[in-house]
């Protein structure tokens, strides 16, 4: 089977259920055992060397067994291959038999056992079938090649007759209206979940069957009409030129003679083209594929809903002893979605996926405490700046200590991380970067261009240019090659804390300022002009960019305390938070981009959701089923092999 790399890669970049650094040996002989961080993303196994982003193979777990073999040691072997094994050594047995356990719920076999189960038991109780109103309930798609599974009873189709049998149906040409009798297929086949109001009235669905895919999700009510009207303008002439709601559609499309009409009969059409409102028929030289009237038809059409965002955080977490300082970043949100936060002199890690809380080290036996936090790009490692200003770096899944870098001679109030190189900022006016691998001064070099204490770092989404902000107002920006500043920007009448590159746009740079300065600047780094400039009215604390959409979410201290999310580049405000009593001075964003947790000196955290995904990888059947990956349903359902590109040693 071949794999396009490029989704491979992005899928392992994905929050894991779960990860660790195991010993692995390969199948062929020979093979030793290497240390490799193993990801468990989906149905996939990927595994890692330990010092690489990239993963250097995959194990895709279908058609496979897994097997202890020992207290410590597991192996993995697929069923047409059963001799050649792979193994893994864990650190303890208990270790071992989680790995063991979460390897086979993820298998392909397992999610469809369940599916099939779920499925099964929801249409026994409640006699409808839970896939039928998202057009995906052909029953040959969860049968197994080989033996047979049980299926569910099809309803009969309400317009087939019973009393009716044979291989030919030649239907009555008598005299009918096809008008009439064509608009009474819509309520034959109207879905029972239509009539039911929403409060928004956006719930409601409407399928088109053979039209949509069978992983595509149900189309608006709205959507449907629309639909139904533009093919009643060009298959029948009825001159729609715009979509009534669905009660005044209902009423509108009953026939006032229904009885003793037969939807097949047919007679011939006496109606002809409808001429323009100016009395001109359609130009036979028109470059449009559809009339006029579906051409107003289309553009009155609904459009879209504007995004609804939660006004009430979804989680709330106590965090005593969270400083209310402005300078200090103590709050951070690994790739493997685990949460990192400085109180007082402990760092605490909370999973997203698990809430467990665990401490990482207490720095109170050192007499020092923690001014900062930030994650590696890989989520392993987590380096912590410190009030005396030495910069710690962690192992978070052994909860080691691995060095201490010295270097500063005031605390440590930013990070950032470029892959192995970590860049810190402290109040001594100095940034230092360095290489965790490689000897602290071998790899050391010292940027000096602010005149006051750095409070804000951030790198660039191609790892090239460095965004450093300062008490002195100033807004610089680094590259790998110079030790001094190849850009700076001086606009801003406050510090600079808050700052954040686009992904989306090459270049872009936007910073934020403090209560003097309140605004919210746009940078072209490319060309060192400056953009655009909003001011939000409060001290600007953090900024962060939507992973998915042109938008941003900023959050502030002075004097409103509130959570903006922005619009760009038309810097429309799209929804505004409120809940923290205190400066909203901490901001992470979590792995998969849509939801952001803020802390403030209330010593609380808040987790909000407020960006979504353009383009969901999830698809969520019925309240009873679970979230499964689109990539696993079409396996699943289809029972087709994807041709994709080749992807580095991957079964």
């Amino acid at each position: 089977m071949r794999f396009n790399e490029k989704e491979l890669v992005s899928l392992s970049r994905q929050p894991a259920e779960r990860a660790a650094e195991l010993g692995m040996r390969g199948p062929k002989k020979g093979d030793v055992v290497k240390k490799r961080l193993v990801k468990l993303v989906v149905n996939f196994l990927f595994y890692f060397r330990t010092d690489e982003e990239e993963p250097i193979g995959a194990l895709l777990l279908e058609q496979c067994r897994v097997e202890r073999e020992d207290s410590q040691t597991f192996s993995i072997a697929f069923l047409d291959e059963a001799e050649r094994k792979y193994l893994f050594e864990c650190d303890s047995e208990e270790q071992c038999g989680e790995w063991v356990d979460a390897i086979i719920k993820a298998s392909y076999e397992f999610m469809r056992k369940n599916l099939i189960f779920y499925r099964t038991e929801i249409h026994r109780l409640t006699g409808k079938d839970p896939l039928e109103q998202y057009g995906i309930s052909d029953e040959t798609r969860f049968q197994k090649a080989v033996g047979a599974v049980r299926t569910l009873t099809p309803t009969s189709s309400p317009l087939s007759s019973p009393s009716k049998h044979g291989d030919r149906f030649i239907p009555s040409r008598a005299g009918a209206n096809w008008s009439v009798n064509f608009h009474r297929i819509n309520e034959i086949e109207k879905s029972h979940n239509q009539n039911r109001k929403t409060k928004d009235g956006t719930q409601q669905t409407a399928t088109k069957p053979g039209l949509i895919s069978p992983l595509s999700p149900p189309l608006p009510l709205a959507d449907g009409l629309a639909y139904s009207a533009l093919l009643k303008n060009e298959l029948l002439g009825a001159g729609i030129e715009k979509v009534q709601d669905p009660q005044s559609e209902d009423r509108r499309l009953q026939p006032s003679t229904p009885a003793k009409r037969s939807l097949f009969s047919y007679s011939v059409s006496t109606k002809r083209a409808l001429p323009e409102e100016d009395g001109n028929t359609v130009s036979p030289y028109s470059l449009s594929p559809v009339s006029s009237n579906s051409q107003k038809l289309l553009l009155r059409s609904p459009r879209k809903p504007t995004r609804k965002i939660s006004k009430i955080p979804f989680k709330v977490l106590d965090a005593p002893e969270l400083q209310d300082d402005f300078y200090l970043n103590l709050v951070d949100w690994s790739s493997l979605n685990v949460l990192s936060v400085g109180l007082g002199t402990c760092v605490y890690l909370w999973s997203a996926c698990t809430s467990q809380v665990t401490r990482l080290c207490d720095l109170s036996v050192e007499g020092d405490s923690v001014t900062s936090v930030g994650w590696s790009e890989r989520g392993n490692l987590v380096a912590v700046g410190t009030h005396k200003g030495y910069v710690q770096i962690w192992d978070a899944a052994a909860g080691k200590k691995l060095s201490v870098l010295e270097g500063h001679t005031a605390r440590v109030g930013a990070l950032a991380w470029n892959a192995d190189q970590l860049s810190s900022g402290s109040r001594d006016r100095v940034i230092l970067q360095r290489d965790i691998r490689a000897p602290p001064l071998q790899s050391e070099r010292r940027l000096q261009g602010h005149r006051q204490e750095v409070c804000g770092l951030k790198w660039s989404t191609d790892h090239q240019l460095l965004a450093s902000g300062g008490n002195d107002n100033k807004l610089l920006v680094w590259n790998h090659s110079s030790v001094l500043p190849v850009q700076q920007y001086t606009e801003h009448l406050a510090a600079v804390k808050a700052i954040a590159w686009s992904p989306h746009q090459h270049g872009l740079l936007a910073s934020g300022g403090g209560t003097a300065d309140r605004c919210i600047r746009f940078w072209n780094t490319l060309t060192g002009q400056p953009l655009q400039c909003t001011d939000t009215g409060s001290q600007v604390c953090n900024l962060a960019w939507s992973k998915h959409t042109n938008e941003l979410v900023s959050t502030h201290g002075y004097s409103q305390n509130q959570i903006l999310v922005w619009k760009y580049p038309s810097l429309t405000q799209v929804a505004k938070l409120t809940g923290h009593s205190y400066r909203v001075l901490y901001l992470a964003m979590s792995p998969d981009g849509e939801a952001i947790v803020t802390g403030a000196g209330d010593e609380t955290l808040r987790f909000w959701n407020v960006f979504s995904k353009m383009r969901s990888t999830k698809v969520l059947f019925s309240p009873f089923l679970p979230c499964i990956y689109v990539r696993s349903l079409s396996r699943l359902w289809a029972e087709s092999v994807s041709v994709l590109n080749l992807f580095t040693r991957i079964r």
